[in-house]
């Protein structure tokens, strides 16, 4: 009995031994963390894009700190007091909701960024024409939508964001403006500076909801309920324009963020992109 109590003895310290390094390493890649600006760069590298609102009309606290998105030519949010939002749209095929969409930014004067993958390119071609001939930006979402994060060869990443800058020059007959944004936010340090590096500016967000469910569409309620008291100044606003929430609610919406004093800002002309 003894022998056996000793035993089982070794075994539970063998157990909150290897607990024990598990918890060290985890405290290593927290302090890697913290120091290099909220953003993983160890070994947990790959991150997904998320937020914490932490104070009502106060910007959220991003997994990664403006300074360190700043270093690549990104950031989720505008700093500033003013009462200003930027309104970004991201698309990845077309349901009928875009016109509604349009007609409202047109009516309110306000104007967006699409962020548009390849097969809205390929299959909606008049709505990019109109995006463009409203004065709207349109932005690389990628051709394929790929989990990027995953694509470790600067020729492959380059490829992904090559396709829709050719099929947009082929459409408008203009050059695609370099603003870029991380399908479902996924990004890694060396997605950041290969964006750079290409010429990039990498856009994040600081204000969603879950709207981009076809089949599983909020309320109006439901939308109010997180995009007015979660707004703040300098908030880039990320809205699908996949949803038929958004198609009906846009206009009110709109009016909304007017009463509460907010105006609507050019993410093109604020990021300096020529």
């Amino acid at each position: 009995m003894m022998e056996r109590w000793r035993s089982l003895l070794k075994r539970h310290r063998a157990v909150l031994f290897s607990l024990a390094v598990v918890l060290a390493v985890a405290g290593l890649l927290t302090l890697s963390t913290v120091k290099n600006g909220g953003a993983v760069l160890t070994a947990a590298e790959v991150t997904n894009w998320g937020l914490s609102f932490q104070e009502e009309g106060k910007p959220p606290v991003g997994n990664a700190t403006a300074e360190y998105l700043q270093q690549y030519d990104s950031l989720y949010c505008v700093p500033t007091e003013e009462k200003v939002l930027y309104l970004t749209f991201d698309a990845g095929f077309e349901n009928g909701n875009t016109g509604k969409i349009l007609d409202a930014l047109k009516k309110h004067q306000v104007k967006a960024t699409f962020f548009l993958v390849g097969n809205y390119f390929e299959t909606q071609p008049d709505l990019v024409k109109r995006m463009v001939e409203e004065g709207h930006t349109v932005g690389n979402h990628t051709y394929s939508h790929p989990d990027m994060s995953k694509i470790a060869d600067k020729a492959s990443f380059q490829a992904e964001l090559q396709k829709n800058e050719e099929l947009y020059q082929n459409i408008t007959g203009q050059e695609m403006k370099k603003i870029y944004r991380p399908p479902q936010g996924k990004f890694c340090q060396s997605n950041l500076e290969m964006a750079k590096s290409l010429g990039y500016e990498t856009v994040f967000w600081s204000l969603a909801y879950v709207d981009w469910y076809e089949n599983q569409q909020p309320t109006k309620e439901e939308a109010f309920g997180k995009l007015l008291p979660r707004v703040h100044p300098g908030a880039v606003v990320l809205l699908h324009s996949t949803s038929q929430t958004n198609g009906e609610i846009l206009d009110e919406l709109l009016t909304k963020w007017e009463e509460m004093g907010y105006t609507f800002g050019d993410l093109e002309a604020c990021l300096g992109i020529e």
